[in-house]
């Protein structure tokens, strides 16, 4: 670890030139303060003899690439995971209603086997094979049942008075 005096000497001697340095390259000043504060940092912890000036203004400069590095990578992060605009605020309550509509729907007008066929996949997580051998059916079929369930929900509530 260096002595105390001698980082003290080093910092009053240097710092206004590395900050000034650090400013040129990243074009801000608060930037600019943590990079030097970082190589003083370092120079302190790591360093057991006196550094020259050029090693310390070294340091600057590629602490300043590496912050420019940090900078691009943050951004290529940005591009290629957008945030979404939307997000969906719908309280959890109001969702269950919803759902609970819907279940209420099929329970009452959805004849069989559609209604056994939609709880199947949907309550019991089944797929469309599972349903098929538990009902002894053909996969095609339960596919074309489960499928127009669904669109007899999306009709009715296309079309009705009913706020989901």
């Amino acid at each position: 670890m260096l002595d105390k005096r001698i980082l003290e000497r080093l910092f009053r001697q240097n710092y206004s030139g590395m900050i000034r340095l650090a400013r040129t390259i990243l074009g801000d000043d608060g930037e600019a303060e943590d990079v030097v504060q970082d190589v003083f940092v370092r120079v302190m912890e790591n360093c057991t003899t006196e550094p020259a000036p050029a090693y310390l203004y070294a340091s600057v400069k590629y602490g300043c690439i590496n912050v420019i590095r940090q900078k691009r990578v943050h951004e290529q992060v940005k591009e290629l995971l957008p945030v979404e605009v939307e997000v969906n605020l719908q309280p959890v309550e109001r969702q269950t209603d919803k759902l609970d509509q819907i279940a209420a729907f099929v329970d009452e007008w959805i004849k069989e086997p559609h209604r056994t066929i939609f709880h199947m996949r949907f309550d019991d997580d089944l797929t469309v094979s599972e349903i098929a051998k538990r009902m002894d059916m053909n996969p095609n079929t339960t596919y074309k049942y489960l499928m127009q369930c669904i669109g007899q929900i999306r009709h009715f509530f296309n079309n009705a008075d009913v706020k989901l």
